[in-house]
């Protein structure tokens, strides 16, 4: 066993070993299916701290020679796989992390010095056939397989790390895509490349030339979405063992959404409030705010309303396709949004293509960097909006309707549109803090229709839910009356303590008390 050349399964032992371990071993179905195909090349983007290393340890251990995994695996699910003995331990596996080269090498070429550092070992091992010392790693690697027959596994991960620490070297940039498309494409002795990263591969004119790899990233998994994180039913099993509450755990990390698996989980953060067992921001601690400031705060127009929106709990759609898969090359809004998707400070929906702030701990983050940066309107939302909360749990609706008129004005200073979609965004601002003890429910179907806004307590929570209906330039008392008409409530299925109705209404002409609201309550019966 070497560092780089079959690093044996240690690195799994420790995993398994651990407190917690999901079983995603079925990721190597995924990957034997493509061994030796047109598909062998596959590139594997998720946000930090998603378990990507984690995968990796798990197919080296799987595939490297020289050592004998099958009683690591045993028990677990790929041992029921049909192809499960075949591969086991059958492959020349290289392992190359791509940080540790670019901080080793220090100032100089990353390139040659992971040649230097895998040649050493390639020596190492087949000094019979390697003859030459005046070779690179590609014509080693042919020469080895043209003697054995025996195959390579490329194991690759933070393949973008220059792209994400040396942005704006061009050269070295390109450098590093050449090495890469030499040492992989169109070349014999390779059985698979697995690389993964948090950007996907960078394009890069005529570069773009690592174009034989299949892209799996936050904007479409596709095979690969179940071992992205963790699913809902993994998250239940955790949260039984745990003695966690599952709405809560889901409020606080749920969000990724794919095509089949709808609900997938920050797996870090998931381990760290079941070992802890306490909910907490675990995932966004690990890198300071100003990362998520420095692109919010990005000068292209209609950024801030996007943001806004979401921040009131919206959607909105995102044009993906025109980023270059790199940290500094942006051209439009959405360009900056879908590098936040590939980071994790958004979800995204392939079917519909819109971006959205996943769960709690994410809106937590927003909030921090806003509080540093040219958002003082929508930091003012956000501090009133217990104040809100607690007048519309006392039926003060003098109150909250003055509550919502100001939530309003601020927010249009900075929303591109006045209609009921403002408004509707600002109600998502105002009740900012009621995310602490309440599900956002977005246009919930109910009865004859939707209702606007859902507010559902979490379990536990000694507060009533909150069903509410918005109109512009009508009455609250419509409002209120479209609630009762169109059985609104029945939504609630599964709810049976008190509701409060709140209708609100908005008069765009009437300068001196735009909003009104009634709020009523009732009780869902049995």
């Amino acid at each position: 066993m070497g560092i780089y050349l079959n690093p044996g399964n240690k690195g799994f032992w420790e995993s398994i070993r651990s407190e917690i371990y999901v079983d995603k071993t079925n990721l190597i179905s995924c990957t034997n299916a493509l061994l030796n195909t047109e598909d062998k090349f596959v590139c594997v983007s998720r946000p930090r701290r998603f378990g990507k290393s984690m995968a990796l340890k798990m197919l080296a251990a799987y595939y490297s020679r020289g050592c004998n995994s099958a009683e690591l695996f045993k028990g677990l699910k790929i041992e029921d796989s049909d192809t499960f003995q075949i591969h086991l331990n059958k492959y020349n596996v290289i392992f190359l992390n791509m940080q540790q080269f670019l901080i080793e090498a220090g100032s100089g070429n990353i390139t040659e010095y992971l040649e230097s550092e895998l040649l050493e070992e390639l020596f190492e091992e087949y000094g019979d056939i390697l003859t030459e010392r005046n070779v690179g790693i590609a014509a080693a690697l042919r020469k080895i397989y043209a003697k054995t027959d025996n195959q390579f596994i490329f194991l690759i991960d933070e393949w973008d790390c220059m792209m994400r620490e040396r942005q704006q070297a061009e050269n070295l940039q390109k450098q590093y895509l050449d090495f890469l498309r030499n040492l992989l494409k169109d070349q014999p002795y390779v059985a698979l490349a697995y690389m993964t990263g948090i950007l996907p591969v960078k394009k890069h004119g005529q570069h773009s030339a690592l174009n034989m790899f299949w892209e799996y990233s936050m904007t479409g998994q596709f095979t690969f979405e179940e071992y992205t994180g963790f699913t809902e039913e993994e998250v239940k099993e955790l949260c039984r063992e745990y003695d966690m509450d599952f709405f809560t755990i889901s409020n606080w990390y749920d969000g990724y959404s794919f095509r089949r698996f709808k609900h997938i989980y920050n797996p870090r953060s998931v381990v760290a409030a079941m070992k802890n067992h306490v909910l907490s921001n675990f995932w966004t601690s690990t890198e300071t705010y100003e990362a998520l400031k420095l692109y919010i705060d990005m000068d292209f127009d209609g950024l801030k309303n996007d943001i806004v929106q979401m921040l009131g709990g919206e959607r909105i759609k995102v044009n993906t396709l025109s980023f270059q898969n790199d940290m500094h090359t942006f051209r439009t809004k959405d360009d900056v949004l879908t590098l936040l998707i590939h980071l994790g400070y958004l979800g995204y929906s392939q079917e519909t293509q819109e971006a959205f702030i996943p769960n709690k701990e994410i809106i937590g983050e927003f909030e921090n960097a806003m509080s540093v940066s040219g958002w003082p309107e929508i930091m003012r939302i956000l501090k009133a909006s217990e104040r809100l909360l607690s007048d519309t749990l006392s039926g003060d609706a003098a109150s909250v309707a003055q509550g919502l008129d100001r939530a309003h004005t601020e927010a249009a200073s900075i929303l591109t549109y006045n209609d009921e979609n403002s408004l509707s965004c600002a109600i998502g601002l105002a009740y900012y803090s009621a995310r602490k003890d309440y599900r956002l429910i977005r246009e919930l179907p109910s009865g004859r229709g939707f209702a606007d806004v859902v507010f559902l307590p979490l379990p536990f929570v000694n507060k009533p839910a909150l069903v509410v209906e918005l109109k512009y330039d009508k009455t609250a008392n419509a409002a209120i009356q479209q609630i009762k008409d169109r059985k609104y409530t029945q939504a609630l299925a599964d709810y049976t303590g008190e509701i409060l109705l709140v209708g609100i209404n908005y008069v765009k002409e009437r300068k001196d008390k735009p909003h009104s609201c009634i709020i009523e309550r009732v009780k869902k019966p049995h």
